[in-house]
């Protein structure tokens, strides 16, 4: 099989944002924000420090319920509570020009008018930066804040979420031809009625009619970022993704994952670089190798067992750990219906490194299975670029564990590293998120833009 490697010469790079920080201890240190996980003044601080570094994006996850809230461990995870993420991107839409805004939000607890026009008015709003994060939700505990008894299916998610994608796209592409804004102010005529089409959608999941009532943006409509691993993830963002948000914790596991994917693709008549690969990457950074282990033990330290144990729960199968000693191996586990790749990411890293139960939810502490580093620039820098250049990446979304305290050095030692080698912007050349992943504008007119 040829290898397929990204032909961009530089990498993207997303900065994805949570609350006081990624690792899970991140809210205790002294120095972190209080109630920085609802602080729109703290998001704003962030994301205009990312822009000025030049980030592709900022990207935020969501959550539809609160994990095990009977669970007394609840109480010290900062993940309990959060914004919705579209209503938060819109207000730092107003805060930013140019730094892409990408949202998660699901196939399996939202509609595809809804979530097609909440995104597209995004997009409109700041002129083409928008992105929508496709999940079919993996927490089963979503189901009954929408009248649901039971979480669906894994199968039955992803049927579902191919035919909402679909009906989404259909519903952006609502407008077309160069002709359909003439805005003749004279004639009276502001868009023209015969390149405003009706989806007219029937299937069966969905009967939608349509057309959806906002014009596209500068990029034509929202780039479209999928995070799945399962084979039916990879399928889905094989035909549709145009970002792929990927967990590995290892170059053999990242390099399949890249192959597999992009290889795809070709079933679906896309070529390789019309989608990008982002593994995420969480970087404890330091002027010395000894001060950036300092740093990531100042944080493990924090982990109470109770917290680290619910960090597995979710994909354990039902199996409660409390049951087992923390100190000994991981059990077999039972299969999850819910996050199939996930599940199977942390049994293989498990076994392959002959973890404990303790030393597991230690591992993912920082960054819930994704790529953890620590160590210098120069090194992160090496790693990156070894994935980058080898067909296993075509960028990376950052994580940092604490914030801001882990911003300054990702943004004053690292990024300079990567672009002393050449691999990262020095500034934007484009103005819309399509522009900085280098991704082809759909084949939409845009609309005239306001002064604001």
């Amino acid at each position: 099989m040829t290898r397929i490697v990204s032909s961009a010469s530089q990498m993207s790079l997303g900065l994805f944002l949570m609350g006081a920080g990624h690792h899970i201890a991140a809210w205790r240190l002294p120095d972190a924000p209080h109630g920085a996980a609802t602080s729109f003044r703290h998001f704003r601080q962030i994301a205009q420090i990312a822009e000025a570094a030049k980030f592709d994006m900022i990207f935020f996850a969501d959550s539809a319920s609160i994990r095990e809230f009977g669970h007394s461990a609840i109480g010290g995870d900062e993940r309990a509570v959060r914004l919705e993420p579209l209503t938060l991107l819109s207000a730092l839409s107003a805060a930013t020009d140019r730094i892409g805004l990408v949202g998660t939000a699901s196939t399996t607890y939202n509609e595809p008018f809804n979530l097609a026009r909440r995104f597209a008015s995004l997009d409109l709003l700041s002129n083409g930066r928008a992105g929508w994060n496709l999940v079919t939700t993996s927490n089963a505990e979503d189901g009954p804040n929408y009248s649901l008894a039971e979480h669906p299916h894994h199968a039955e998610r992803y049927a579902r979420a191919e035919e909402f994608e679909a009906v989404v796209r259909g519903l952006w592409h609502s407008w077309q031809g160069d002709d359909a804004f003439p805005i003749d102010k004279a004639g009276g005529r502001l868009f023209n009625p015969d390149r405003l089409h009706p989806l007219k959608h029937r299937g069966a999941h969905f009967d939608v009619r349509g057309p959806l009532g906002v014009p596209p943006s500068a990029q034509g409509h929202p780039v479209i970022v999928q995070a799945g691993a399962s084979d039916a993830g990879r399928e889905i963002a094989a035909r549709s993704a145009e970002v792929i948000f990927a967990a590995h914790q290892n170059f053999d596991d990242a390099f399949a994952f890249y192959q597999d994917v992009k290889t795809r693709m070709a079933r679906y008549g896309r070529a390789p670089d019309s989608l990008r690969i982002l593994p995420g990457i969480s970087p404890f950074i330091g002027r010395t190798r000894d001060q950036a282990r300092a740093a990531f033990d100042e944080l493990q330290a924090l982990v109470t067992h109770e917290v680290g144990l619910k960090m597995l729960q979710p994909f354990t199968g039902g199996l409660d750990l409390r049951d087992y000693d923390p100190d000994g191996p991981l059990p077999d586990l039972p299969p999850t219906a819910n996050a199939i790749g996930r599940q199977k990411l942390l049994v293989d890293l498990a076994r392959r490194e002959n973890l404990t139960i303790r030393q597991l939810y230690l591992h993912i502490a920082g960054a819930r299975g994704h790529w953890q580093l620590v160590g210098t620039a120069s090194d992160i820098a090496d790693e990156l670029e070894h994935y980058f250049r080898n067909g296993a990446a075509d960028g990376f979304n950052v994580m940092p564990p604490a914030l801001p305290r882990s911003l300054g050095p990702i943004t004053e030692f690292l990024l300079p590293e990567l672009r002393r080698r050449g691999l990262f912007r020095d500034e934007y050349t484009g103005a819309t998120l399509r522009d900085h992943l280098g991704l082809p504008r759909p084949d939409l007119p845009a609309f005239p833009q306001s002064a604001a």
